[in-house]
C-alpha cells in the first residue's frame, strides 16, 4: 500500500473506535496540559519576582548585620551591631554611594477605633521613598524636622487599611492611630508596592526614625541599612566602599571577618530565580509522568487492537500488503493518537494556566518554547509506545493471521 493509502486505512481504524480512542488520548491530554500549564505558572513566578525586585531598584544595597562566626561555628551573643555611627560612616567614607536610609522595624499591635491587627511598623527617615522605590498615593512624607522633633506621625502601606479590615484607606487619612499603645497621626499613604520576599511591604507602617528609636523601640540597633548606589556600573565599587567604611567603623582587624552581610538586589534576583526554577522543573517532572503512563496506555490500546485485529491484518497481507505497510499503519495509528491529544493537552494547559492565573491571584506565562517540546515529546511518545504494537502486528504470518478468529 502506499503511504496516503495507509495513512487513510489508519485513520479510518481511528474513527471506527472513536470512545476508545479518545479515552487512549486521556492520558496524553492530562499530561501535555499540565506541563504546560506548569511551566506558565513557573515562569510567571519567576517574571513576577524580576518585576519586584526591578521596583526595588537595580542598584540598592541592603546592609544586614550578622553573627560572627570562628572556624565555622556561630558565637552566641556575637550578633554584630549597626547604628547611626555606622550610617555616618557610609556617608563620608562611600563617594559612590548618592544616598544611605536605615530603619528599625517590628510587629506592633495597631489599633483604629475598634479595629485592631499586628503589622510591622518600620522607624526610618524621610529619604526612604527615594532610596527604596516607594511613592505616595496621597498625603506627604514626614519632614526631616518632624523626625528630628520625634513627632508622632506615621505614613501608612497600602494594605494596611484591608488589614485593618476597613473598606475605604482614604478613612485612615489625618486621622489617628495607635502604635504600642501611642497616638500617631497618618499623614500619608503609599502606593501599592505588591508582595514579595518574607513579607507584604504593603503592610508596613513608617514612623520617624526618633520617634521610633526612643519612644517605640527603645534601642539604637538597625535592622537594615539601605544605600543608592549611583549606577549599576558602581555597585561593585560602593559595596567595597562600605566594606571599608564599616570596618573602619567596627574596629575590625585585618585578619577578622565582617560581622555584616552587604547584598544587591541581583543576589535576591539570582537566588529567587534558582529557587523559582527548581520548583517549576520540579512541578514539570511530576506532570511528565501522566505523559508516560498515558504512554503506556496507548501502547495497551495498541496491542489490543492488534489482537482484535489479527485476522484483518492477514487479509491485508494476503492481498499484498508488506510489514512496512502494517507497521506503518499501526505506527501512524499511534502517533496520531498522541500528536491530537498533545494539540488538545496545549489548548486544555493555556486555557488551565489562564484560569489559575485568575482564580489564584497568580502570573502565568506561556513559553512557546514550552509548547514546542510538549508537542514534540507527545509525538516521541506516540512513536516510542507504538513501535512494539506495530512491530507485533507486521510480523504475523498471514496464515495463521487468516485462521484466526
Amino acid at each position: 500500500m502506499l503511504l496516503g493509502e495507509t495513512l487513510r486505512v489508519a485513520i479510518a481504524a481511528l474513527r471506527a473506535n472513536k470512545m476508545r480512542s479518545l479515552l487512549t488520548m486521556l492520558g496524553i491530554v492530562i499530561g501535555i496540559g499540565a506541563v504546560i500549564a506548569m511551566v506558565a505558572l513557573g515562569n510567571g513566578a519567576q517574571e513576577s519576582i524580576q518585576a519586584r525586585i526591578a521596583a526595588l531598584g537595580t542598584t540598592v544595597l541592603q546592609v544586614n548585620p550578622q553573627r560572627v562566626r570562628q572556624a565555622g561555628v556561630a558565637i552566641d551573643g556575637s550578633i554584630a551591631k549597626l547604628t547611626v555611627d555606622d550610617v555616618e560612616a557610609i556617608r563620608q567614607h562611600a563617594p559612590d554611594v548618592l544616598m544611605v536610609n536605615y530603619q528599625q522595624d517590628r510587629n506592633l499591635q495597631v489599633v483604629y477605633q475598634d479595629h485592631n491587627t499586628n503589622l510591622r511598623v518600620v522607624g526610618t527617615v524621610p529619604n526612604f521613598l527615594d532610596v527604596r522605590g516607594y511613592a505616595l498615593e496621597v498625603g506627604r512624607m514626614f519632614t526631616d524636622r518632624e523626625e528630628a522633633a520625634r513627632r508622632r506621625v506615621a505614613v501608612i502601606g497600602a494594605g494596611v487599611a484591608a488589614a485593618l479590615e476597613i473598606g475605604d484607606p482614604y478613612e485612615l487619612l489625618d486621622k489617628q492611630i495607635r502604635i504600642a499603645s501611642r497616638a500617631f497621626t497618618v499623614v500619608g499613604i503609599l502606593k501599592t508596592k505588591g508582595a514579595g520576599g518574607f513579607g507584604n511591604p504593603d503592610e508596613q507602617i513608617l514612623i520617624p526614625f526618633s520617634t521610633g528609636r526612643f519612644q517605640v523601640f527603645g534601642t539604637d540597633r538597625l535592622n537594615d541599612i539601605w544605600a543608592l548606589a549611583g549606577s549599576e556600573d558602581l555597585i561593585g565599587p560602593a559595596m567595597d566602599e562600605i566594606t571599608i567604611a564599616l570596618r573602619r567603623s567596627h574596629r575590625l582587624r585585618f585578619d577578622q571577618p565582617e560581622d555584616f552581610l552587604i547584598r544587591n538586589q541581583s543576589d535576591y534576583l539570582e537566588t529567587l530565580n534558582e529557587t523559582t526554577e527548581t520548583f517549576s522543573l520540579l512541578l514539570a517532572g511530576i506532570a511528565a509522568v501522566s505523559l508516560v503512563v498515558g504512554g503506556i496506555g496507548i501502547m495497551n490500546i495498541m496491542l489490543v487492537s492488534v489482537t482484535e485485529r489479527t485476522r484483518e491484518i492477514g487479509v491485508r497481507k494476503a492481498l499484498g500488503a508488506t510489514r512496512l505497510n502494517v507497521l506503518l499503519q499501526f505506527l501512524i495509528e499511534a502517533v496520531v493518537l498522541c500528536v491530537l491529544g498533545g494539540a488538545v493537552g496545549i489548548l486544555l494547559g493555556i486555557v488551565g494556566s489562564a484560569q489559575l492565573a485568575a482564580s489564584m491571584g497568580w502570573t502565568a506565562s506561556i513559553d512557546v518554547r514550552s509548547i514546542a517540546i510538549a508537542f514534540f515529546f507527545s509525538s516521541v511518545v506516540g512513536v516510542l509506545f507504538g513501535v512494539w504494537p506495530a512491530r507485533r502486528a507486521a510480523r504475523l504470518d498471514p496464515i495463521i493471521a487468516l485462521r484466526y478468529e
